[in-house]
């Protein structure tokens, strides 16, 4: 052994870690457009634009892309992932080359290439949407990709009266999707593409607790089909008895914005948009944060690093108004001697995600009392 003389340093890594947040405003969509520049927008290959601004002009002329691209481009400045699709010779092989498959060769297309873009670009899609093109069987292979991106969906309420938009919400219970009613004026899709981008602004200006609700967007003109509404939840109107369904509504108000927080889940827990989101984040964020931790010896200073990491992001998140509140233990009772010893480490949390402020009450009642000091102010 080699005679060492003076002192030697060991260089120790214990200790909580910062748990970063995640980035959460990132777009993926599906979309048709025959002409598209083939070169930019190859079939069934998700492409991350930067700027969806710029790339308008080589988006084609026939399909919607071009129309999607302006409409998130005026909300926001975001990553967007698009998988452009070829139109089929009827609608039924369109819906198909939409939701797409996987390929004898291992490749993907449609909404299944959408799973592969963050392996293909480094960026995870997590606001889903097919402006345009988003019927029932889409709707539903939405969701699906949604739970395996742990994504958010939006998509198009089908029903030309309330009643039959209301009854289409019943088809579903995805907590990751939100059914909107109404229509933009300007193109087929225009309001989905428009919560896409309205999601990645808020995402980005406020933040993922923050529901699409009652948000002012850009670059809407008018509403085809408008419904009835009304600020005041006493008013029975269309958009109320929309709301009613868990659909939310395009509805003009100082401009036009969406009215509607709910999701389609059939967990009332998730009912909230906000909520479901919240989930989703904390997942991914502590899933990505204890990386550091995965194989390293089983011991109490690894189990206090890991609580302590997740409990002060915990901190930092509820201090920021992110979060109710939260925190994270371990307990020993679901980490017996034998678990541990085969390499398992097992940490609870819990935590109370933002609820939107959805039905204010305030109570009027008419009185004379201010009648008394009238002689008082003469």
């Amino acid at each position: 052994m080699a005679y060492h003389h003076g002192i030697h340093i060991v260089e120790q890594t214990s200790g909580a870690r910062p748990l970063t947040d995640i980035s959460t405003a990132s777009i993926g969509l599906v979309a048709v457009s025959a002409d598209a520049d083939a070169a930019l927008f190859p079939l069934n290959k998700p492409v991350l634009l930067t700027d969806a601004a710029g790339a308008v002009g080589k988006a084609g002329d026939s399909g919607n892309l071009a129309q999607i691209l302006t409409a998130i481009s005026d909300q926001v400045i975001a990553p967007v992932t698009i998988v452009r699709v070829e139109e089929g010779a009827d609608d039924d092989e369109t819906d198909s080359n939409i939701i797409g498959t996987s390929l004898a060769d291992g490749s993907r297309t449609g909404l299944q290439a959408l799973l592969t873009a963050e392996t293909v670009n480094g960026i995870k899609p997590r606001i889903l949407g097919v402006p345009g093109y988003d019927n029932k069987l889409v709707a539903n292979a939405l969701e699906v990709a949604a739970k395996k991106l742990r994504g958010f969906a939006y998509a198009k309420s089908i029903g030309a009266g309330v009643t039959e938009a209301s009854t289409y919400r019943g088809d579903f219970s995805a907590r990751e999707l939100m059914l909107i009613d109404g229509e933009a004026s300007d193109f087929a899709g225009s309001a989905i593409a428009r919560a896409l981008g309205l999601r990645a602004k808020l995402d980005q200006q406020i933040g993922w607790h923050k529901t699409i609700s009652n948000v002012a967007i850009n670059g809407v003109t008018g509403i085809d089909h408008p419904r009835s509404f009304s600020t005041l939840a006493n008013d029975v109107t269309d958009v109320s008895i929309l709301n009613d369904a868990d659909v939310t509504a395009l509805v003009r108000l100082d401009g036009f914005r969406f009215w509607g927080n709910r999701t389609c889940s059939d967990e009332p827990l998730f009912a909230f948009e906000s909520v479901v989101r919240t989930g989703q984040v904390l997942q991914d964020m502590i899933a990505d944060g204890l990386r550091w931790a995965i194989d390293k010896p089983i011991t109490a200073g690894l189990v206090r690093d890991i609580v302590e990491s997740i409990n002060a992001k915990f901190r930092s998140l509820k201090a920021q108004d992110r979060i109710i509140g939260a925190e994270a233990w371990f307990d020993p009772a679901s980490n017996p001697a034998e678990a541990l010893a085969a390499g398992k480490v097992e940490i609870d949390w819990d935590y109370t995600a933002c609820a939107p402020a959805e039905n204010i009450k305030g109570n009027q009642r008419i009185t004379d009392k201010y009648y008394a000091n009238l002689a008082d102010s003469l």
